[in-house]
């Protein structure tokens, strides 16, 4: 977490003040349930609600004493109670704080980050209607193929990323329980209604067997899911950083008037967003791994996982909170060159109908081989030598078609005749 691509809401989450917050929640909503219970006497509850407070700076004090967060929390939290705080904590363990809190955390973050896949599927469908019809060419292995859309290259986009919401979703249900079972997750000194209680309170669901942690496969599946995300959003911007070269510029980010692209060279126009983009992907992708490696812990509880998820947690949420709001910028202002999109098309002299071609002779009676072997060979000397593929292919007195029928051939419609198929696919009727 650095200043530079944070967004303060989703850093706020990560904000010791925060932490410390949902701790004494958590603590005052155990004590609601254990009066219920007769377990600790009426009133400690509205103790805590009403002079619970905490100082970070207090609690660190008291932290390099004790060597212990949890514990230091609780004094730091107790020296404003009052008498009453010795009922505080009645049967928990650290973890059951710990772990609480961070589902609440990473529940918040990912409303955050749903928010954030809502803006840039807002900005790819906009784009993609805009340019449903603009016609492009399609690239296989980055060689020119056939004639697509590039409306159809952002509707691709945009269900990638609704797939990714999906995800997400999902992996905030997994993510979203609570922990409050006591040492070794037995409830031995604790009610199971005192989870059920918090669970509620704090809008998670109780997890079925704790073990004094929660499972860690639940967080490995989320920032898997995060990593996912950050590669779509490297998919795109790739894309876009290719498009944006001198040689192709079909499409670029937008350059705002006093922008520089570099210090020695006043002509760059430089795709630096998307460029810094790929960069952020890789700093998600790089908590997937150690969530992962957390899931094996030994027994019912070690902390192997805590200084790992101390970091991941708040780096990967907080960059890739700004980076799906950068890249919806990217899209909402991309600036789209159609007439370079179709120079670039016709650079290649016809070739992009070559199957067309190759399908026709077959219906003429050809077999696939010298089909093939008809419009290789004549689509080479185009290659090589800059010549056209329609007077090759006319000239050719092998190639069994007529001109007329060659002509119909290489007609651009013929490539988009389905796009309003895949775009109720996409987007619905």
């Amino acid at each position: 977490m650095i200043p530079r691509y944070t967004r303060q809401e989703m850093a706020q989450i990560w904000e010791p003040e925060s932490r410390f917050q949902i701790w004494m929640e958590i603590e005052a909503y155990a004590a609601e349930q254990l009066e219920e219970l007769g377990v600790i006497p009426k009133g400690v509850a509205k103790a805590v609600w009403d002079r619970g407070a905490f100082d970070v700076d207090r609690i660190d004090e008291i932290e390099r004493e004790v060597k212990h967060d949890v514990i230091a929390f609780l004094t730091n939290l107790a020296e404003n109670v009052g008498e009453e705080a010795r009922f505080v904590h009645q049967g928990m363990t650290s973890s059951d704080v710990l772990d609480t809190c961070l589902s609440v955390q990473l529940a918040r973050a990912a409303d955050l980050l749903l928010e954030d896949l809502d803006k840039v599927l807002a900005a790819l469908k906009t784009r993609a209607l805009e340019h449903k019809d603009t016609v492009t060419i399609g690239r296989s292995h980055g060689i020119h193929a056939e004639p697509v859309t590039f409306g159809l290259k952002l509707a691709g986009y945009y269900a990638e990323f609704s797939r990714n919401k999906e995800r997400l979703q999902q992996a905030r249900k997994e993510i979203a329980t609570c922990a409050i079972s006591g040492a070794v997750g037995t409830f031995a000194n604790i009610d199971p209604s005192v989870e059920a209680h918090v669970a509620d309170q704090m809008g998670l669901e109780v997890e079925p067997v704790s073990t004094q942690v929660i499972p860690r496969d639940r967080h490995a599946m989320f920032f898997a899911t995060l990593g996912v995300i950050a590669s779509s959003i490297e998919r795109l911007a790739t894309e876009i950083r290719h498009l944006q070269r001198t040689e192709v510029l079909e499409a670029e980010e937008y350059f705002s008037a006093g922008q520089k692209g570099s210090s020695a060279m006043p002509h760059k126009r430089n795709p630096i967003l998307t460029e810094n983009l790929t960069g952020l992907a890789r700093l998600v992708r790089s908590a997937v791994v150690p969530a992962m490696e957390n899931v094996a812990l030994w027994h019912e509880r070690d902390i192997s996982h805590s200084s790992v998820e101390r970091g991941i947690a708040p780096d990967a949420t907080v960059t890739l909170d700004f980076a799906l709001n950068r890249l919806a910028g990217v899209v909402e202002k991309l600036v789209v060159y159609p007439e370079n999109m179709m120079n670039n098309m016709n650079k290649l002299g016809g070739l992009v109908f070559s199957q067309r071609v190759l399908l026709a002779l077959t219906q003429k009676g050809c077999s696939r081989e010298d089909s093939y072997r008809l419009v290789q060979r004549n689509a080479m000397p185009v290659w090589l030598e800059g010549k056209d593929f329609l007077s090759l292919l006319k000239a050719d007195e092998e190639v069994v078609l007529s001109d007329q029928e060659l002509e119909d051939l290489f007609d651009l419609g013929y490539h988009t005749k389905h796009v309003e198929t895949i775009f109720a696919r996409v987007f619905g009727a």
